[in-house]
């Protein structure tokens, strides 16, 4: 609940950054790879999918394919490590960087901390995979915390992806 708190106050205070300058974020938005946006939504979506499908199959003590499926949810969070710095070292190399205005500054800033919410969920979800390795030890209540998250990583991209890339 804290880290959902922490990140409204950054939407907000986003919001009104925004609407003091408008066209000027607009403007800025136009320098942004919404194919890179998106293509990071698909791959946190479906890590999602994988990860939620690790959870049921844990429940069920099929430990061997929710070892599999939340394996599959970290790739999936590695895969957006990757395409996320590949996008920022396009925004510097163009002359985007933090202080280039208003909007780069949030934009770094909301997508940085986010990132550091990705690289600790892997880390959560390299716990579920050494605690799932053990089925006669497992603690279906550790899988699922782990699980939650990385949903709430992703529910927080989900509006971080439509305040930078999409609202005009």
């Amino acid at each position: 609940m804290g880290d959902l708190l922490f990140f409204a106050a950054y939407f907000v205070i986003f919001m009104v950054y925004r609407a003091q300058g408008t066209a000027q974020f607009v403007a800025s938005q136009q320098h942004l790879s919404l194919l890179a946006g998106a293509l990071n939504t698909l791959v946190l979506l479906t890590s999602s999918r994988f990860v939620a499908l690790g959870v049921q199959a844990a429940r069920a003590g099929e430990h061997r394919r929710a070892s599999r499926l939340i394996s599959g949810g970290a790739v999936c969070g590695v895969a957006f490590v990757l395409i996320k710095a590949f996008e920022w070292w396009s925004e510097i190399s163009q002359g985007f960087t933090l202080t280039r205005n208003n909007f780069f500054m949030f934009y770094y800033m909301l997508t940085s901390v986010h990132l550091f919410h990705v690289l600790l969920g892997l880390v959560f979800l390299g716990i579920v995979l050494r605690e799932l390795r053990a089925p006669d030890r497992c603690r279906t209540w550790l899988v699922e915390s782990g699980a939650i998250f990385w949903h709430m990583v992703d529910l927080l991209w989900i509006v971080i992806f439509v305040l930078l890339y999409l609202m005009r």
